[in-house]
C-alpha cells in the first residue's frame, strides 16, 4: 500500500488529538457503554478471561462480580479514565448464565449484565490441510444476495456505486451462499473469504482517487461483521451452510492494524495503543530486517513498527492490554462462528512474541485448526522463517503454515521463461527441492494469484495452454491449494491504474448482469473449458489420497521437461510436464524407481488408456496427470 501526502497530514493531526482528548471528559458522570468481549462461554481451557470496560469514566469505578465459579481477580487503570480492564478466572464447573458487572464510584453505582454461554456442539477449529483445495473469494465483489444492505445513512461510507471501481459494490454473504453449490461443484472443500469484520470507514483519499474500505482491512469493531455484508447472523448462517456441505471456511485475520475510524482509536486507553514515530512513518517493507542477523535496529523498527497507511493505525501488541484483546477476540470468533481455519494478513509485519502466544492459545483450544499467515518474501530461507521451520533461527515460530510466496513467484516464473539451467521449470524443481527448511510443506498454502496481484491468466499472456499447467501443478504438488475467484472462468487484468482491476465483480453475481457466468449456459466455450478442467482435476484430487496426502518425489528437468509422483501404498500418480513448444517424446527409464512394476496408465484429464508407458508423448506446454496401473 502506497501513502499520499495530503492525507497523511490529516491523519498525525487526528493521531494528535486521539492521544490527548480523554482529558477533556474528566468531570462527565461515570457509565459503561460497551464490555468486550461481548459474551463469553464456561468450559474454555483457558480459564481467564479479560474483559474491556468502556464509557465515560469508566476506570473511574471500583468492580466486583458476585457468580459462583466467577472470580475478578485484579482491575486495571489506565491512562484514558474511560477504560478498565478486569482480569477474571472462570472456574471449571462454572454454570453458564448471566453475571452482573458492577461498579461503584461515591454514591454512584452501576450495574453491567454479561453472558457466560454454554458452548455449543457445531464443529470449529477442524482446520484445513492438504486434502483441501480452498477457493478465496472477495466479498463486496462476489454477490449481492440482499441489495437491501448495500449502503446505510448511518455509517462513515454511505455510497454504494457498482460503476464506480473504488466504492463499494454490494457483495454480501447472502450472495456467497446463494452460490456455494457453484463452489461445491467447482470441487472447493474451503472457502476463504477476505475479511468480513466491520470497516465503518469513511472514504479516503488514495492516490488522488476517493475509496472506500470495501477490501474489509480496515476494521472498526472487532466483534461486529460488517452488515453490508448481512451482519453476525448471516456469517453464522454461511459457517453452517459450509459445514453441512462438508467445507470449511477460513477467517481472515488481522492483527497488524486497523481502520482509522475504529471506536478504540477514536479514544484511545493509552499513548501506546499504537505505534508512533515523531512525524508519520512509513513501514518500508524490507523484510531482511526481520531475519538479518546483521540488521540495524532502526531499519527493524521501520519495518515492524511503521504505518502501511496512515489511515490503518500500526497496533502495538506489545503493549499486555492490546495483545489480550487481539487474542480473545480469535478465540472468540473461532467458539462464535464455527470457523475452521486462520489466514492472517501481513504477518511478518506482527511483533514475534505476540503472534506465537496467539497462534499458542488457538492451538491449545482447537487442537486441529490451521493457521497460514501472509509473509511476501522472496526466497526460502525467509518464508521459513514466519512458520515452523528447521533452521537455528534466534526466534521459532510456532506458525502451522504459511502462504507459498516463493512457489508462486517460481511457477509464475516458470510459464514465463524458456528453459534453462536456473530458468523456467528448473525454478519450481528447486523450490521444492528445498522443503528440508519447513517442519511440514504440506501445511503451506500454494496459489497462482490473489487480491493483491495480477491476475494470473493476464500474467501468462493468456495462453491457455500454460493457464492449464499452471493449474495442474497447483493441484498436484505439496501443499494446499488455493484458487482465486474468477480464475476458473479466466478472469484477468494487471493492477493498472489499481487493485481494483483485479477485483472486478463476478459476471452473474449482481442484478442486471448481461452474463451469469455461474452457470455452463452463461460461459462461453473456452470458460467452460476453463471451469471443466479445474472441476475435473480437482474433484479427482479429492478422491485420490495419494495425489493430496502422498509422498512428492521428483525429478532434475531436462530439456523442458519436468517430472514428478505423488504416491502412497495404494496409488501412483505421474504428473509429467512439457514446458517446450513442440512435443516430446518421453523416454521413461530414468523413473524407473518410482515407475517399477506398473504397465499402463489412465490419462486422468482425458480418460485415455496409455498401454506402453515405455515412451510417453507429451503435447507442447502440457502437463499429463497419469493414475499408474498395474
Amino acid at each position: 500500500m502506497k501513502h499520499h501526502s495530503n492525507f497523511l497530514a490529516k491523519g498525525i493531526a487526528f493521531l494528535s488529538i486521539l492521544i490527548f482528548s480523554y482529558s477533556t471528559q474528566a468531570q462527565q458522570k461515570a457509565s459503561i457503554t460497551r464490555v468486550d468481549p461481548t459474551n463469553w462461554w464456561v468450559g474454555m481451557k483457558n480459564q481467564s478471561l479479560q474483559l474491556l470496560v468502556y464509557g465515560p469514566n469508566a476506570g473511574s469505578l471500583a468492580y466486583s462480580i458476585d457468580y459462583p465459579g466467577v472470580k475478578l481477580v485484579e482491575t486495571h487503570k489506565v491512562e484514558n479514565p474511560n477504560y478498565a480492564f478486569l482480569d477474571l478466572t472462570i472456574a471449571p464447573n462454572t454454570k453458564p448464565g448471566t453475571f452482573t458487572i458492577s461498579g461503584r464510584s461515591g454514591n454512584q453505582k452501576l450495574n453491567r449484565k454479561y453472558e457466560l454461554k454454554a458452548r455449543d456442539q457445531q464443529p470449529k477449529g477442524q482446520g484445513a490441510t492438504s486434502a483441501d483445495f480452498i477457493y478465496l473469494v472477495l466479498p463486496d465483489r462476489f454477490s449481492n444476495g440482499d441489495p437491501k444492505n448495500d449502503k446505510f445513512k448511518d455509517m462513515a461510507d454511505t455510497q454504494a456505486d457498482r460503476n464506480n471501481p473504488f466504492l463499494r459494490h454490494g457483495g454480501d454473504i447472502q450472495g456467497i451462499l446463494n452460490h456455494l453449490n457453484y463452489i461445491e461443484e467447482l470441487g472447493a472443500t474451503a472457502l476463504w473469504l477476505n475479511p468480513v469484520i466491520e470497516n465503518n470507514q469513511p472514504l479516503t483519499d488514495e492516490g488522488g482517487a476517493m475509496r472506500s474500505a470495501y477490501h474489509g482491512y480496515a476494521f472498526t469493531d472487532h466483534y461486529a461483521v460488517d452488515k453490508r455484508f448481512g451482519g453476525n447472523e448471516a456469517y453464522k448462517k454461511l459457517v453452517q451452510a459450509a459445514h453441512a456441505k462438508g467445507m470449511k471456511v477460513v477467517q481472515d485475520a488481522v492483527y497488524n492494524h486497523v481502520g482509522i475510524n475504529h471506536w478504540f482509536i477514536k479514544d484511545m486507553p493509552s499513548k501506546d495503543w499504537v505505534h508512533q514515530f515523531p512525524t508519520y512513518t512509513n513501514t518500508s517493507h524490507k523484510f531482511q530486517a526481520i531475519i538479518d542477523p546483521h540488521a540495524s535496529k532502526a531499519d527493524w523498527t521501520v519495518m515492524m513498527n511503521g504505518w502501511f497507511v496512515p489511515h490503518m493505525p500500526d497496533l502495538n501488541q506489545n503493549n499486555p492490554f492490546m495483545a489480550n484483546y487481539l487474542i480473545q477476540h480469535a478465540l472468540w470468533t473461532v467458539e462464535n462462528f464455527g470457523v475452521d481455519a486462520w489466514r492472517i494478513d501481513t504477518y511478518m509485519y506482527n511483533d514475534d512474541a505476540f503472534m506465537n502466544r496467539c497462534n499458542q492459545e488457538l492451538l491449545d483450544e482447537y487442537p486441529n485448526i490451521h493457521i497460514f499467515g501472509e509473509s511476501w518474501v522472496n526466497n526460502v530461507i525467509a518464508q521459513s522463517r514466519f512458520t515452523r521451520n528447521n533452521i537455528n533461527f534466534p526466534f521459532k515460530s510456532n506458525q502451522p503454515g504459511t502462504l507459498d510466496f516463493v512457489l508462486w513467484t517460481a511457477m509464475n516464473d516458470a510459464l514465463n521463461q524458456n528453459f534453462g539451467w536456473d530458468e523456467g521449470v528448473s525454478k519450481v524443481h528447486q523450490v521444492l527441492a528445498q522443503d528440508a527448511v519447513y517442519q511440514d510443506p504440506m501445511k503451506l498454502v500454494t496459489f497462482l494469484d490473489n487480491h493483491d496481484m495480477n491476475r494470473y491468466f493476464s500474467v501468462i499472456g493468456e495462453d491457455f495452454n500454460k493457464y492449464k499447467m499452471g493449474l495442474t501443478w497447483m493441484l498436484t504438488t505439496r501443499g494446499i491449494p488455493s484458487l482465486y475467484y474468477g480464475t476458473e472462468i479466466l478472469m484477468k487484468n494487471f493492477k493498472d491504474p489499481s487493485d481494483a482491476e483485479v477485483r472486478k465483480d463476478f459476471p452473474g453475481g449482481f442484478a442486471g448482469d448481461k452474463e451469469n457466468k455461474f452457470t455452463a449456459a452463461g460461459r462461453n466455450a473456452r470458460e467452460n473449458e476453463a471451469f471443466n478442467f479445474v472441476k475435473k482435476l480437482a474433484n479427482y484430487r479429492k478422491v485420490t489420497p495419494a495425489l493430496h496426502s502422498g509422498k512428492l518425489m521428483q525429478f532434475v528437468p531436462q530439456e523442458g521437461t519436468y517430472v514428478y509422483f505423488r504416491y502412497d501404498d495404494s496409488k501412483t500418480v505421474m504428473v509429467a510436464t512439457n514446458s517446450t513448444d513442440k512435443e516430446v517424446d518421453l523416454k521413461t527409464e530414468r523413473f524407473t524407481e518410482r515407475m517399477n512394476g506398473f504397465t499402463k496408465a489412465r490419462n486422468v484429464l482425458s480418460d485415455q488408456n496409455l498401454s506402453n508407458l515405455a515412451n510417453i508423448k507429451i503435447p507442447a506446454k502440457t502437463a499429463l496427470v497419469l493414475e499408474l496401473q498395474k
